[in-house]
Parts: structure tokens; C-alpha cells; sequence
């Protein structure tokens, strides 16, 4: 996972989703959006839209991270590669988006997410090539804001 984060904000991310196993309580891998991973799988799984879920939690933080290619062997590659040799290997580049710094967790519409949140959403479609239907803004299932019919 050349996204995972190790550092502050990655327990922060877990903490905020409260990402531990259910079972054995161990943490959870967290890291950033990673686009070429998304990218690779919305095409080779034909997918015709995507959900993001939990954008809340990155309600708080200033910026948000996308990796947007990896670096391997010293050269930036934009593909997933082909083996796990290449991708342990992979680091990831980064692209950088202002964060919205706001609560979402109340919104029910697409229109009433912050501008940052929908800039980043948008972002996120453009990269991977597929349409964002659903996004979550908590755990419940009424924090589900629906953009398209996914049947």
C-alpha cells in the first residue's frame, strides 16, 4: 500500500474512523486516496460509478493528499504495475488539494457539501475516469447523499 500513512495524520484517520479490526481490535491500514490504484481497478472491473465513503473523515484537515502517479526505480510511473516486487518498491507522488475544514457530517445533499469537499470529489472522478454516485459522510446509513442510481 504505497499510500499508507505512518505518521500523525494516519493515526489520525484511523482514530477519526475508528479503523481497528473488529475481531482482534489491531489497527487498521490508513493513507491517502490512491488514485492510480482506483484508476487501475474502475478499468480492469468495468466500473460504471464509485462510492466514496467517509469524506467526514477529513473534515478537519487542512489539506488533502492524492497520489496521483508512484515513483519507481527513480522514474515516475502512472500505471499500477504489474507485480507486487515493482509496487513494493513504488513511492507515492502526490498531488495536493486545500482541505474544507468543516463539518459534513449534517449534509444530505451534494449541494450542500463545502465547495473544497466537492472540488476534491470532482478531482477524484476526473482521475479515475468514473463517476462518483454515492458519498458517505458518516457511518449511518442516512449519511448517504445519492448523485446517480447505481442499479
Amino acid at each position: 500500500m504505497p499510500t499508507e500513512l505512518k505518521d500523525e495524520t494516519g493515526d489520525l484517520i484511523r482514530e477519526r474512523a475508528h479503523e481497528y479490526g473488529t475481531t482482534t481490535g489491531r489497527p487498521r491500514r490508513c493513507g491517502w486516496f490512491d488514485g492510480v490504484a482506483a484508476r487501475f481497478s474502475a478499468r480492469v472491473n468495468g466500473f460504471t460509478a464509485a462510492a466514496i465513503t467517509r469524506l467526514d473523515i477529513l473534515d478537519t484537515l487542512p489539506a488533502i493528499k492524492i497520489c496521483v502517479a508512484y515513483e519507481l526505480d527513480g522514474r515516475r510511473a502512472d500505471s499500477f504495475p504489474a507485480s507486487v516486487a515493482a509496487l513494493e518498491r513504488c513511492r507515492p507522488v502526490y498531488e495536493e488539494m486545500p482541505g474544507w475544514q468543516t463539518p459534513t457530517s449534517q449534509c444530505r445533499t451534494y449541494e450542500e457539501l463545502p465547495v473544497q469537499a466537492r472540488t476534491y470529489l470532482a478531482r477524484l472522478e476526473e482521475f479515475i475516469r468514473c463517476p462518483v454516485a454515492l458519498v458517505c459522510v458518516g457511518p449511518e446509513r442516512d449519511q448517504t447523499i445519492c448523485r446517480a442510481s447505481v442499479f
